[in-house]
Parts: structure tokens; C-alpha cells; sequence
């Protein structure tokens, strides 16, 4: 079995790709749009500058060898949701080749990486009718196309959610639908290929090359043959279908996009410094604070400002210390405390710096992260705190033997713990819970 990923990404630039229609914020349908997006007679496209430096971004992140000069090409196909009938792509010369990805240990090679439009968003309504929007037509897009390195469909899902992790921390990609990314997946079990067009989700994408496995094998198993071809993913019956006979790239006469030049890139992309990655820093953490790597997955993975809170404690005070904070208290009320964090992140790292010098107890220290992250008083917190923790010590000692079970196994707190929320029903928040049991349980250890 092989499997091949064409991975496209919408850029989270202000305005499209070839014109200065802004990329959000369009309540209504056909709202953003203009006679380049629209692909108008007379209109001219005009080339995103920023488009392509988060473009070469990802290509540098991977690995890919950059060339000096780049330009673009139509790809030529008929479909309502492409008003020109043509889109402007990159074909013989992407912004990057020949990078390469691990996951885990194994590399999975990527074949290119380039730029391109997006089309507009073709809508099915009950009378059978289609409906088209073209606010999304000319959002720019990156596509990243691996080589068939892939042996399952669940190595998809987990590659497919590594990459994205790194290229969301890299270009500052939120995390929404309005910022889709969609994938083709190619599976071949066979010696031909299909393909799974505009695949949305990692589920999705797991789900619909597991279907293809299936049906493909059976295919041959009972003497058929496997015909290239397109086929579509229906996300709720979870079920590929055939769309058509798969085209070959001659088949999209791609010719020079006359409207466009030649772009000198190779100043631009020596210019871009990377910052650090979450794999990268999850393996720094491993490395250099000598950290387990479920303890540094959680807290880079939380966020990475969350990290950067960590090593500022840790240079402070030292690394148990650091890490027990960060990845209890603190992890567990970052949610409602990261929109605060560069105002009030040094006065949570001075709490810490305070208990580590003495100057307050372990409780104590709690209750004032607690306070600080929530915006709530010290005297609120502490009232509060306090009821919790009777609760929670008087029914550790009503199971003690939960102590020693916690020894073998950390999971052991959940008895604990599910006795709290069921008798508090929501008074107290589950990551207040969690971590008051563990703290009072591994206090006795």
C-alpha cells in the first residue's frame, strides 16, 4: 500500500492572492470580490508579496531547496466554482523541491511545494441546483505534495496533524474554519492510483483512505482492475465515490501566466528566520531540561507561550520546580490566562521565583497563581481553595488505599477524582479537581 498526500493550506495574509480583496470577514456571499478574483476581460492580476514569503516560509521548514527564480502558470479546467476556467498555479518551477518531513523517526520525502489560488465554494441546495460563492475565489493557497511514503491511513492522519502543527506555530496559522485546510489523498494498494479529492479533517482524511483500502482490495481480490481516477469523500455515509476519470497533467494544457513575471525569491527566503517549532522545542525540552516527553508534549502542545513561561521559571528557580508548576497549576488555568500573559506572565513567574525562595507555602503559592490566572481575589480563591482541599484530603482518607495504587499508576487519582465531581456537581472546575487530588495524594507518597 502507498500513500500520497497534496496537502493545500489557505495563507493567513490580509488580502487574496492577486488582488486587494481581503481574504476575511465577508458575511454574505459574492461580497469580496473584484474583476481580478472574478477573472473580468481587461483585469490584471498583482502578485501578494507576503503570500509568497509565508509560502517560502513552509518551503524553508521543510527542507526544500529554494530556487532563485520562480513564475507562474494557468492550469486550465472547466468548473463553475473557477470563473476564469483557468487557475493560476505554479507547475514547472514551485518555490521549493525535494524536502522532507519526519514523523517520528521515519522521513516522509516532499516532493514540492507551491503556490496557487484558491477556487470559489460551489454549494449543493435541496432542488438539485448548485449555488456558487466566489468570496473564497483567489484566497492564496500553498500546496505541499509528498512522495508515496506512507503506509497507512492512520500514519496519514498522524503526519497529516504533526505538519500542521508545525506550519500553524511557523506562519501563525489559526486554528478555524474559515482558514480550511483541505487534503488530497492518492492511495494505491495496486500497481494503479486513486484519487480522494478536497478532503477536510484528519478524521476525514483517515476515514476515506481506510474506505479505499477496502474497496480497492476487494476490486482485485474478485479479478477487477483499478482505474485512475477521481473520486469524492461523502463525510457523512464515509464513502468514496467516482467524480471522474482522473485527468494527467497534459491534460491541463498549463501554459505561462502571461500577466505575471518572472520573481527573483532567493534573497527573500535567506532573509526568513524560522522560530522554534513545537517538535523542535518538545525535543529541545527532552534534551537539554531532561524532561519526559509526555511532561514536554503537554506543555508545548498547551502553548507555546506556556513554554516560554517554563523556561523563564526554570532560569529562575530550577527545572523540577519549574516543571511541576507549569504542567499543573499553571497548564491547567492557561486557557483563561494566555490573552493576559505577555502583561501579566512576569508576575506569575515571580510567584513561583517567591515559593521556591520560602517565602510561601505550597498551598499558599497555589491559591495566588490561581487567583492571578482567573482574575478572582486571593481571599475568594482561598475560601474556595480550602473547602476543596477538606474534601479532597477527607476522601483520600476515606480510600487510602488510592496512595499506594497512585504509586503503580497515576490513573488511580481518577477514583478520587470522579468522587469529587460527582458529590461538587460543577462547583469546581475538572483542572482544579485534577490537580488538587494529585498535589494531596503525592503529598502522602
Amino acid at each position: 500500500m502507498k500513500i500520497g498526500l497534496e496537502i493545500h493550506v489557505q495563507l493567513p495574509t490580509k488580502s487574496k492572492m492577486f488582488c486587494s480583496c481581503p481574504t476575511t470577514g465577508a458575511d454574505l456571499p459574492n461580497t469580496h470580490v473584484c474583476p481580478v478574483c472574478l477573472g473580468l476581460p481587461g483585469s490584471k492580476p498583482s502578485l501578494n508579496k507576503q503570500a509568497v514569503v509565508l509560502g517560502l516560509t513552509i518551503a524553508k521548514k521543510l527542507g526544500c531547496s529554494i530556487p532563485d527564480t520562480t513564475w507562474f502558470s494557468r492550469k486550465i479546467y472547466f468548473y463553475p466554482d473557477l470563473c476564469k476556467h483557468f487557475q493560476i498555479t505554479q507547475y514547472d518551477m514551485p518555490i521549493g523541491l525535494g524536502g522532507v518531513f519526519y514523523l517520528g523517526k521515519k522521513p516522509i520525502r516532499i516532493t514540492r511545494v507551491h503556490l496557487e489560488e484558491d477556487p470559489g465554494k460551489t454549494k449543493r441546495v435541496g432542488d438539485g441546483s448548485s449555488l456558487v460563492d466566489y468570496n473564497r475565489s483567489g484566497i492564496p493557497l500553498v500546496e505541499i505534495v509528498t512522495e508515496p511514503d506512507i503506509s497507512t491511513p492512520m500514519e496519514a492522519r498522524e503526519f497529516l496533524s504533526a505538519l500542521l502543527t508545525e506550519i500553524r506555530s511557523v506562519i501563525d496559522l489559526t486554528d478555524n474554519g474559515e482558514r480550511s485546510v483541505r487534503c488530497d489523498c492518492n492511495i494505491s494498494v495496486g500497481k494503479e492510483r486513486c484519487e480522494v479529492k478536497n478532503v477536510t479533517g484528519l478524521k476525514n482524511v483517515e476515514a476515506c483512505l481506510k474506505y479505499e483500502v477496502v474497496r480497492q482490495t476487494k476490486l482485485l481480490k474478485a479479478g477487477g482492475k483499478i482505474e485512475r481516477e477521481t473520486r469524492r469523500f461523502d463525510e457523512e455515509k464515509k464513502v468514496t465515490f467516482l467524480a471522474r476519470k482522473k485527468e494527467f497533467e497534459a491534460d491541463y494544457g498549463y501554459i505561462g501566466e502571461p500577466d505575471l513575471g518572472i520573481y527573483h525569491i532567493s534573497k527573500i527566503a535567506e532573509s526568513i528566520q524560522l522560530r522554534e517549532s513545537p517538535l523542535v522545542k518538545i525535543a529541545r525540552f527532552q534534551k537539554e531540561y531532561g524532561m519526559d516527553e509526555k511532561i514536554a508534549k503537554q506543555i508545548v502542545n498547551t502553548s507555546m507561550s506556556l513554554a516560554d513561561i517554563f523556561e523563564r521559571i526554570a532560569k529562575a528557580t530550577d527545572v523540577a520546580t519549574a516543571t511541576s508548576w507549569t504542567s499543573g497549576t499553571i497548564a491547567a488555568n492557561w486557557k483563561s490566562f494566555e490573552s493576559k500573559a505577555d502583561e501579566k506572565g512576569e508576575e506569575l513567574v515571580d510567584t513561583v521565583v517567591d515559593y521556591h525562595k520560602g517565602k510561601m507555602t505550597d498551598t499558599e503559592c497555589n491559591i495566588r497563581i490561581k487567583a492571578l490566572m482567573t482574575g478572582r481575589t486571593v481571599t475568594e480563591m482561598s475560601a474556595s481553595c480550602a473547602d476543596l482541599e477538606a474534601l479532597v484530603r477527607k476522601t483520600i482518607d476515606e480510600n487510602p488505599s488510592v496512595v499506594e495504587d497512585y504509586r503503580k499508576n497515576e490513573k488511580a487519582a481518577n477514583r478520587i477524582i470522579g468522587l469529587i465531581m460527582k458529590e461538587t456537581g460543577g462547583q469546581y472546575s475538572s483542572s482544579d479537581i485534577v490537580d488538587t487530588t494529585k498535589r494531596l495524594i503525592e503529598e502522602r507518597l
